[in-house]
């Protein structure tokens, strides 16, 4: 028996990389390790793929990793993952294709024909429109696929041999007939599990890669939104959240359905709540893009981020968009482009800087603004992930937002998202509201300050017409350049 207390290997499978964490079974992280892997974009077809093979191995690189000397204390394996991204398997679980990540738009039509058809809409589809896309424009790989799975649900699969699919309490699955109707068989749809209940124990062939004993439980995982819902301690209405991440987004739980213009409405991880919110597309990477892309890697995140808080609110005048990759909530837009306007030359690295960090503040009102007008009430704001850390950017949160920001005790929240649903797996806690509770606390709460509230709703409004007004003459450059293009 191990001296150490007893730990979930709780696994984050992001869009860029895998994290892991030991989490115990009350929230602390022991230990964590992580394995980066690329993501494949196209120019055209607004196309981004992934090898879930990637996925799998930095897996083993991090599970291995904590295993170390440690296998006899995890009694839990719980995996989240991005999502909705469509992962094609074969009977064995091995990939047909590549994944269809959630940053791809090619299934545009068939997420609207679902729609139409299910009267669901947005995330409650899933990897629904992606597969209906593969079966009708691939039909190889449609025959060679047993399971359309997502990130989570493909690992889960490797590590236990068993295909199952994770709704959360009140969600429901398109009924078979609606399905057949548009050419994607029912039966490649893994049949449900709650998350947090026990799919299978770990296979003797994953455990033996892992260096784990075989048939710990593994429990069924959520997107990492909703893991991370779980680790920033969400419990109740109003409860809210800034997801951070590459992509970034907002949700807030409500005791309700909400419409909200260019949001998404679905049952919430919690019995008797629905989650209100949007994601976008790349506001949580545009401080990297420009820290690598831009600058060459040659100035930490820390140095940036240091200049930014002294360069003034509004950044002189200078607003940046964050539509690198075009943008999802609550434009819906996948050829919206990223523009810095106000450009002068009294502006340094400083001030790009921080109207990079502010506009993904900006981002986050601009998802809020309709929710809030349809009666939601916002209680407090949690932030995760690396910007939380950054005392000046959650401040920037908070002014521009106007939402009081709490940050949790531990940042990487998606993992200890994962480790309670673990330990409620393995009956540790009684109910999931409980193992919340016992698993998560807030380290310190920042209030909005009322000085700048006019510069930031002046922000705002600009931030708001921007888009509109730039659109019809940027988002055709890139077409119209690519035609007119003569080779070299």
């Amino acid at each position: 028996m191990s001296a150490r207390p007893p730990a979930v290997l709780a696994v984050d499978v992001g869009s860029t990389s895998t994290k892991a964490a030991l989490v115990g079974l009350d929230g602390s992280i022991l230990a964590s390790a992580r394995s980066t892997y690329p993501l494949r974009t196209a120019d055209t077809l607004g196309r981004a793929e992934q090898d879930p093979e990637a996925w799998w191995g930095a897996l083993l690189d991090v599970g291995r990793e904590l295993a170390n000397g440690r296998a006899g204390e995890i009694v839990a394996i719980a995996v989240d993952g991005h999502g909705p991204t469509l992962t094609a398997v074969d009977a064995d679980g091995r990939p047909t294709r590549p994944a269809i990540t959630w940053l791809d738009a090619r299934a545009s039509r068939e997420l609207e024909e679902l729609g139409a058809a299910t009267g669901l809409r947005g995330w409650a589809l899933g990897v629904l429109p992606a597969a209906l896309w593969v079966e009708r424009h691939e039909p190889d790989v449609a025959r060679a696929t047993r399971w359309y799975l997502n990130t989570w649900e493909f690992i889960t699969l490797r590590l236990t041999g068993h295909a199952a699919m994770t709704l959360v309490p009140g969600q429901r699955l398109p009924a078979d007939a609606a399905l057949a109707a548009l050419g994607l068989a029912a039966a490649k749809i893994a049949h449900p599990v709650a998350p947090g209940e026990v799919v299978g124990g770990l296979v003797s062939a994953s455990a033996s890669a892992l260096g784990l004993p075989p048939g710990i439980p593994v429990v069924g995982g959520v997107v990492d939104a909703f893991a991370s819902f779980h680790g920033a301690g969400l419990l109740a209405p109003g409860d809210a959240i800034d997801t951070g991440g590459g992509s970034g987004g907002f949700g807030v739980y409500w005791h309700e359905p909400v419409q909200a213009a260019g949001s998404f409405c679905t049952p919430a991880p919690l019995p008797g709540l629905h989650v209100v919110g949007g994601a976008m597309a790349a506001t949580g990477r545009a401080l990297d893009w420009f820290r690598d892309d831009v600058l060459g890697g040659a100035v930490s995140t820390e140095r940036l981020l240091a200049e930014a808080a002294d360069a003034p609110p509004g950044a002189g005048g200078l607003l940046f968009l964050p539509y690198l990759a075009g943008e999802r909530s609550p434009i819906w837009d996948p050829r919206a482009r990223g523009a810095f306007a106000g450009l002068t030359l009294s502006h340094g690295r400083g001030h790009l800087v921080r109207a990079i960090i502010e506009a993904a503040a900006l981002a986050i009102r601009h998802v809020a603004e309709p929710i809030l007008a349809a009666g939601v009430t916002v209680g407090e704001m949690r932030v995760c992930g690396g910007p939380a850390r950054d005392a000046a950017w959650n401040q920037i949160k908070a002014d521009v937002t106007g939402f009081r920001v709490a940050v949790p005790h531990a940042l990487e929240t998606a993992v200890v998202g994962s480790g309670i649903l673990g330990a409620l797996g393995i009956g540790a806690h009684a109910d999931l509201p409980t193992a919340i509770r016992a698993m998560t606390r807030i380290d310190r709460r920042i209030e909005p300050r009322p000085e700048l509230r006019d510069t930031y709703e002046t922000l705002f409004e600009a931030y708001v017409a921007l888009h509109p007004a730039i659109a019809p003459i940027v988002e055709p450059l890139e077409e119209r350049l690519a035609t007119d293009r003569v080779p070299a």
